[in-house]
């Protein structure tokens, strides 16, 4: 099964399990938060029992010490029936018997009370206990069926907002920290997946350039030396210094595109050296557009150079200086749909040099404008299958512009050109008196 198939069952696997933990996490909460409730609720069940027997209980003591005589169970039955009333009780005593069954059961919220009779009027009430708490309160019958006076107790607690939840805080938000961490690490996973994908792809892209890359060199080198093997060839200096020739640029130019991939490499360690000396950045801007004029002339373009910085010298390295400009005018010369127009400009700008590299090419998109200066990435050419390259060119033009201490950036509308701004600081003071610096200190 290939990579492009794996991936979405991957992302879908992951994405199901995460919402599978996450849905029974929530289910499990909900759950507890039912179970807490049903046994806070039976615990009042058996508070409230409690606390009729405790006064039942209390009201025989109190008989049995007034000299009354109960000895069967008939007896106090009948004494209950005819005798109980709870004004036998003071209210601090009726509170102390709740209070103490209360807490006994794990319920330690502030309640009130109420002891009503048959017609449901109070016969002893704590102070704050009022009539529209009725309907909230727990409700304990103190007398039997044939009693010849009917109490009913009424206890209300008075339970804080959201108490049940509030008592399972700590088990909801260890619940809530471990699902975070499971969906961050998914977040993760997803990340990395997704990178690993695009390397892939950029290795694969890679691959395919370098090969290509190689690959009509090394087919132009085989066919000149099977030509100078050729015995009309061998008897023509003319055509044996034409195919040397041919030989020798085709190996110059498998040497820079090597040279590329090992500077790309050293990029990658840090551990480049730079070189530096006093420039002047309009000469070798000169210099390299020079260099650069017969191709964009092949293509009946026009290299235009406006170099209006005051101030242009620049601590640098010579070759790595003369390389970024190289780089960004064989870019605007290579993604050229037609006669380029390419203008090199300088200007100052609070202690540096800001060099611009302008051109009419086919431009960047806003989506591919953000990975310009990645390593290996290459933009979408459309119909321009011609443009070759490994995908190094900006990445290094930024990593030597950050080196020497300046940055880059692109600017491009699709269809109408680009516009890369390199900053280099200006030189101050002395020229450099060590002749290397190194490459990873600016990175």
């Amino acid at each position: 099964m290939t990579l492009k198939r794996v991936f979405p069952l991957i992302i879908l696997l992951i994405v199901l399990s995460v919402l599978g933990v996450v849905f029974i996490q929530m289910s499990w909460i909900k759950n507890a938060i039912v179970v807490k409730r049903e046994q806070y609720q039976k615990d009042v069940d058996v508070a409230a029992k409690q606390v009729k027997e405790n006064i039942i209980s209390r009201y025989i003591e109190k008989a049995r010490r007034a000299g009354r005589i109960l000895l069967t169970s008939e007896d106090i039955q009948f004494f209950l029936d005819r005798e109980f009333t709870i004004q036998a009780f003071s209210e601090e005593e009726v509170r102390q018997v709740i209070d103490q069954r209360l807490r006994a059961n794990n319920i330690r919220q502030p309640f009130e009370f109420s002891v009503t009779n048959i017609f449901r009027y109070p016969v002893l009430s704590s102070d704050h206990f009022q009539a529209s708490d009725m309907p909230r309160a727990v409700h304990i019958r103190l007398t039997s069926d044939n009693a010849y006076a009917e109490e009913t107790l009424h206890i209300l607690i008075q339970e804080p907002k959201n108490y049940i939840i509030r008592s399972m805080g700590w088990m909801i938000v260890a619940s809530i920290i471990f699902t975070s961490i499971i969906v961050s690490a998914f977040v993760i996973s997803l990340r990395t997946l997704l990178n690993q994908k695009k390397i892939s792809e950029i290795k694969n892209d890679f691959i395919n350039n370098m090969t290509h890359e190689l690959k009509t060199p090394l087919a132009t080198i085989s066919l000149a030396v099977d030509a100078l093997t050729n015995e009309k060839v061998i008897s023509r200096p003319d055509q044996i210094r034409y195919y040397s020739a041919m030989i020798k640029e085709e190996n110059k130019r498998m040497n820079q595109q090597v040279e590329t991939i090992l500077q790309s490499a050293r990029l990658e360690r840090q551990d480049m050296k730079l070189n530096l000396k006093r420039l002047d950045a309009h000469e070798i801007i000169r210099t390299v557009a020079n260099n650069t004029a017969l191709l964009v002339q092949e293509k009946q373009g026009e290299l235009t150079l406006k170099l209006n910085a005051t101030r242009y010298k620049v601590d640098a390295d010579e070759v790595h200086f003369s390389n970024i400009i190289f780089n960004l005018l064989d870019n605007a010369i290579k993604y050229s749909k037609e006669a380029p127009r390419i203008e090199i400009s300088t200007q100052n700008s609070t202690g540096k040099l800001l060099i611009k590299v302008k051109d009419n090419g086919i431009g960047i998109s806003r989506e591919t404008l953000a990975h310009v200066f990645e390593k290996f990435y290459r933009a979408h050419t459309g119909n321009l299958h011609d443009v070759k390259g490994f995908g190094l060119g900006l990445s290094y033009v930024k990593a030597v512009a950050e080196a020497h201490g300046g940055s880059v950036k692109a600017e491009s509308t699709l269809g109408k050109g680009s516009t890369f701004s390199i900053v280099i600081p200006l030189a101050t003071g002395n020229p450099p008196v060590s002749t290397e610096a190194d490459f990873s200190s600016s990175r």
